[in-house]
């Protein structure tokens, strides 16, 4: 799957470049004091995944801010950057005029936090064990185009593509392509614990409990010129309100992930002392999927009908408290390909439209429908939302919607699997292009929803992956969104802001968040600004 990433959004944005003055630096340069983030992420050894912090097994926005922060990838992001630079690479390019032989040399004397070398080989290991190990919840779909991977020598890597794909460089910037040790990690299985070799900025020096604890890696060699702090400590919160309290007293110094709309407001009225607030345009955004060979929605007639009822006005007023704005498009503003298809289609909110469409084709009412949603993500509001629809729902006259929570562990499985008719998910991008936001539901399958793709998968996506210029792929991707409008598998909600909230004397909040809005603890400071 991607980016993302099934993910929450997150309470941080980036904010419009600036040119940032230089302050006291006293505590840069890998100096600075320790920055304590907070986040309600919950990454813990279960049963069900036993192992959290593996690139092969997890892919979901928290587990990506550690990913960044302690991984290289052969591509990463400068500061503001839509395109990746290299990383661990020296050099990265297409060998061919197809684009599907894609060759990276690496940096010289690259090494491990643990002091083992890392070559071409381990690169080479890292991909071909995503793939192998084919994780049902990992991000393997992100390297589903790879044909073979080859190191004819120690700093030299080639990927043979079995298909044209000039979003590739982008997915080797993500954490699905992170290099791990081969001599740490299994080839054919995951690593389970709470564990992470990695060559990245930062160092794991311990995981206990509620507490992660990050140092500055002496012997990263890659595209972060300066670290602005020596150590970055992570605490796990249960609730968004302890957090606060935690920040309002001065025991964190940012939160990562995640507060509800109603904090922000809290805090966007100065209600919190000492707290300081960047609100920006977020590329996350929130869809209701549907599979649509189950029973009760296999009849387009049915989807049709939501799509008529849905206020998504509602939905950002009561629910994101204004948190979020209405998304019409699977592409959200801000991106190439970006479309209204679904207002196009449908239009404003209409009881008489959706009972029209049920009645043409001969559908009883009022339908019944099982709506899923996920009980312990408390920073986003799954429940308020489910209720807010359910309501919208039933009071059409149309439908009779029962509500059914699920925990995290349990509601993303019977996601991937199928077993869920109707529910919400939120998706942060994997990189900054529209081919993230279509390509892992509707060609690579991630999510299980019993739909075709029928041209765009078939078609569109694979012409525009032929295409270098990414601003000419729009009127495909627009043509992909009438698509979705028309068949349904899914509807687009609403698109998240995201905020960065820190203690006042924290600097390089504006720079936290690269374009696929993951963190970049380096940035963070006090009193340091570069």
């Amino acid at each position: 799957m991607n980016r993302k990433l099934l993910v929450l959004p997150a309470v941080m944005g980036l904010a419009a470049p600036v040119l940032a003055g230089c302050g006291d630096s006293n505590a840069g340069g890998g100096g600075g004091d320790t920055i304590v983030v907070g986040t309600t992420d919950h990454i813990a050894v279960s049963k069900e995944l036993p192992s959290p912090v593996d690139p092969a097994t997890s892919y979901d926005g928290g587990t990506y801010t550690f990913f960044n922060n302690t991984f290289q990838m052969l591509l990463g992001y400068q500061r503001s950057a839509t395109t990746p630079s290299p990383d661990a690479a020296k050099s990265c390019e297409f060998s061919d005029t197809k684009s599907e032989t894609y060759r990276c040399t690496l940096r010289d004397g690259l090494t491990f936090s643990n002091g083992h070398a890392l070559t071409s080989e381990d690169v080479k290991f890292s991909i071909d064990r995503v793939i192998k190990i084919k994780s049902d919840y990992g991000p393997v779909s992100l390297l589903s185009n790879i044909e073979t991977v080859e190191a004819p020598d120690e700093k030299t890597v080639v990927f043979h593509l079995k298909a044209s794909d000039a979003t590739f460089p982008y997915k080797l910037a993500t954490p699905a392509a992170a290099i791990v040790d081969s001599e740490v990690y299994p080839a054919d299985k995951p690593l389970e614990g709470l564990q992470m070799a990695g060559s990245g900025p930062y160092k794991l020096d311990s995981w206990e409990g509620d507490k992660a604890v990050l140092s500055a890696n002496p012997s990263y060699k890659g595209l972060v010129g300066k670290l602005n702090n020596s150590k970055v400590e992570v605490r796990f919160f249960e609730t968004a309100d302890a957090m606060q309290k935690a920040l309002a007293d001065g025991q964190i110094d940012m939160v990562n992930r995640t507060f509800t709309a109603d904090q922000i407001d809290s805090i966007q009225q100065g209600k919190v002392p000492g707290v300081k607030l960047t609100e920006a345009s977020s590329p996350s955004v929130r869809y209701m999927f549907f599979n649509v060979d189950d029973p009760t929605v296999k009849d387009k007639a049915v989807r049709e009908a939501i799509a008529h009822v849905i206020d998504r006005d509602a939905l950002t007023r009561d629910v994101t408290h204004r948190t979020a704005t209405p998304l019409f498009g699977a592409v959200p503003a801000g991106i190439v390909g970006h479309s209204n298809s679904y207002f196009n289609m449908y239009g404003d909110p209409s009881r008489n439209k959706a009972a029209e469409a049920l009645s043409a084709a001969g559908v009883s009412t009022p339908v019944k429908l099982t709506f899923t949603y996920t009980t312990d993500r408390p920073a986003t509001p799954n429940k308020e939302e489910a209720v807010a629809l359910q309501k919208q729902l039933n009071a059409s006259g149309l439908f009779d919607v029962t509500l059914k929570g699920a925990p995290w562990k349990t509601f993303l499985p019977g996601a991937v699997k199928g077993q869920w008719a109707a529910y919400s998910l939120s998706w942060l991008p994997d990189f900054p292009d529209p081919d993230t936001y279509i390509a892992p539901f509707f060609a690579e399958g991630f999510l299980n929803l019993n739909y075709a793709g029928g041209d765009i998968k078939s078609s569109l996506l694979p012409s525009t992956r032929q295409t270098a210029d990414r601003g000419q792929t729009d009127k495909d991707f627009l043509q992909m969104q009438d698509i979705l409008a028309r068949d349904l598998p899914m509807i687009p909600l609403y698109q998240d802001k995201q905020y960065v909230v820190t203690r006042e004397n924290i600097t390089g909040a504006e720079w936290l968040l690269n374009s696929s809005s993951t963190a970049q603890f380096w940035e963070l400071g006090r009193g340091v600004a570069g």
